[in-house]
């Protein structure tokens, strides 16, 4: 496993480099977020993104989700009415997941098996702003809790000594908050806070 420790505030450039480097070679990271560490992969690695699956024996019906830097990326991969645009713009970049109907370009198995829906997440994290810019795509991230936990990993050294022989790469940004990302519904008629946690959902409520 290679570990990087980069800077929370300020993410070297060579190591963030790095860090894109492994995740177009088709590695597995975890690295830190807004909320809690997150585990991802390149968004159109297959294979990758199974491991993540068999890390956290995630269900066939699971729905993942992306990383975006800005909604730039939304019209690729969601389908967004003028008025669901402009209530992203005004609560982005936040610690919230979207989920939202998927376009053709998503790849069929990152969607909802039965709702065709996509998570997507526009993060504050000045590591994963960096990791985005660098990479120029969104990123596949899924929260890093694993089978029998109630909460995500938020300690580096929690994350090395349980997860260094199956993960590729830690990015280790230091110790992160314990939340988890508030999840909210736009796919339908109106919007469903599917779960409250550390983003602000007074928008959507």
């Amino acid at each position: 496993m290679l570990h990087l420790r980069i800077h929370p505030q300020n993410p070297q450039p060579r190591l963030i480099q790095q860090a894109v480097d492994r995740f177009r070679a088709g590695d597995v990271a975890v690295y830190p977020t807004d909320a809690c560490y997150a585990i991802g992969c390149h968004i159109g690695d297959k294979t990758a993104m199974e491991k993540i699956g068999m890390i956290r024996r995630l269900p066939a019906q699971h729905q993942y989700a992306i990383l975006c830097r800005d909604l730039s990326d939304i019209a690729t991969y969601a389908k967004v009415d003028n008025s669901t645009y402009r209530l992203l713009k005004a609560n982005t970049p936040s610690i919230c997941t979207f989920i939202l109907p998927a376009t053709s370009e998503v790849p069929r198995r990152l969607l909802h098996p039965k709702k065709k829906t996509i998570g997507i997440r526009i993060p504050t994290n000045p590591i994963c702003q960096a990791l985005l810019e660098e990479l120029n795509e969104p990123l596949l991230t899924s929260t890093l809790i694993l089978p029998g936990q109630d909460m995500p990993f938020d300690d580096p050294y929690d994350i090395e000594m349980q997860l260094g022989k199956q993960i590729d790469v830690f990015i280790d940004g230091g110790v992160c908050s314990r939340g988890v990302t508030s999840i909210i519904d736009l796919s339908g008629d109106y919007p469903v806070v599917v779960r409250e946690g550390m983003g602000n959902v007074s928008a959507f409520a």
